[in-house]
This record gives C-alpha cells, structure tokens and sequence, in this order.
C-alpha cells in the first residue's frame, strides 16, 4: 500500500455477495369490488333477453320462408307426369257395318216413324252417318200419311230424321182420302222425314195427278203445301174436261 494513499473501511458498509439479488417484493393488496360489476351483468342479461325475444318472434317467419324454399325446391324438382294425350281425331272410316238390313224408329209412344234398309250399311263414327246402298225407306207421319224413298246410295243422320238420295231419286207421297199422290224423280233429293220436306239443289220432276213440272231447284214444305220451283221451269197439265 502506497504511503500516500489512506483506505478507511466504514464499519456500516457490507461486501456484496456475488449470489445475493435484489429483489422488490410487491405486497398483495385486496382490491375492493367494483359497483360497475352489477351494472355490466344486468345489461348482459337485458341484451340477451332482448335477443331471445326478437329470435322468438322472427322463427314463425323464419320457418315460413323455410317452408316456402323448400315447396318450391319440390315444385321444382319434382318430375312431371305426363298428361293424357289428346285423343286422335276420328278418321272418316266405318267402324261397322251391315248387310241386308233393316233399322227402324219408333215414337215415344211405340208406333213405327220410320224404316230404312238396304243391301249394305256403313256406319261412319266421325259424322254419325250412316251411308246405305240400295236404299229403300218408308216414313209414316203422326196424321198415318206415308213416304216411301228409294236411291242407288244415301247418306242418313244417326237417327234417321234426314235421308239425302243420290241417283235415281224417287220420293213418293202417298195420297189420302181425296188427294194425289206427290212424286220427285230427279239424280240428289234431300228428305227431311219429321218436317215433311223435301229439297234439291239439283234438276227435279215433280208430278202430281197428271201433272208433271220440271226445274232446276226445288224446296217442297208438305205441312204448308208450299213448293218452291228455282231457275228454269217447265210445267205440263192434263188438258181440262
């Protein structure tokens, strides 16, 4: 030790121990509750009472609109059925037929109206006409007044009510008591049974008695005793005694 130098040793102070630490030891402090605490839970439970409310109200909608999607998602999903298909349109073709035959019609009351028959009979179902060769007929009116018709073919109605003749048409009217009989000779007559008339476009005879008129058209109404003679007309009378 150098002579000028003094070292003085405080008795207060301590050599420091490499091992010792300084440590700061913070002591424990009981914290008080805070009254910010309730007021935090309550709004907690208000929100989710709020939410539970509202999602209670909603759900019917909710399930609606579910149901809804998923009507539609069936609609939609679901395979079509296949409707009937419309029924093919009848083709003028005979679905029967007949061969010397004989069709008859009554009155409600069970007397004979009329009688067709013929050698052959063809029944067309798109029309509900029957189509006769060989036709012969006969018609009796409610006052027992007859007519008798014949043609090479006709074509009827399904009940038989109208009869149009082609080729070599003959219409006879038989006569009552005092009366002529009224003949139509001509190549189409179209009859009408119930209404007693009788018509054609075509050239027609007409006689009656010894009296004989030819024409071109001609519309007949029995029941008015009313004959309509069309275009060119030729008349013949028996002379007068």
């Amino acid at each position: 030790m150098h002579p000028c130098c003094t070292v003085t040793s405080s008795p207060w102070t301590r050599r420091r121990d490499d091992r010792d630490e300084d440590v700061a030891v913070s002591p424990r402090v009981a914290l008080a509750p805070s009254a910010a605490a309730p007021r935090a839970s309550a709004s907690a439970s208000l929100w989710a009472s709020r939410v539970v409310e509202q999602l209670s109200s909603y759900l019917p909608l909710l399930l609606m609109a579910l149901l809804a999607l998923g009507t539609w998602w069936l609609v939609k999903n679901t395979p079509l059925i296949e409707t009937d298909r419309p029924a093919a349109p009848l083709r003028h073709e005979p679905d029967y037929t007949m061969t010397q035959f004989v069709v008859q019609r009554f009155a409600p009351n069970g007397t004979l109206r009329a009688q067709i028959e013929g050698d052959l009979m063809r029944h067309y179902p798109d029309t509900d006409t029957l189509e006769i060769d060989r036709v012969r007929m006969r018609s009796i009116a409610p006052d027992g007044r007859v007519t008798r018709a014949n043609a090479k073919r006709a074509i009827a109605n399904g009940d038989g009510t109208e009869v149009q003749l082609f080729g070599d048409a003959h219409v006879v009217r038989e006569p009552m008591a005092g009366e002529d009989a009224i003949e139509f000779r001509g190549e189409f007559l179209d009859a009408f049974l119930d209404s007693e008339r009788v018509r054609s476009h075509l050239p027609v005879t007409l006689t009656r008695g010894g009296a004989e008129i030819r024409a071109e058209a001609l519309d007949y109404d029995n029941v008015e005793r009313v004959v309509q003679l069309k275009g060119r007309v030729r008349a013949t009378f028996p002379p007068t005694r």
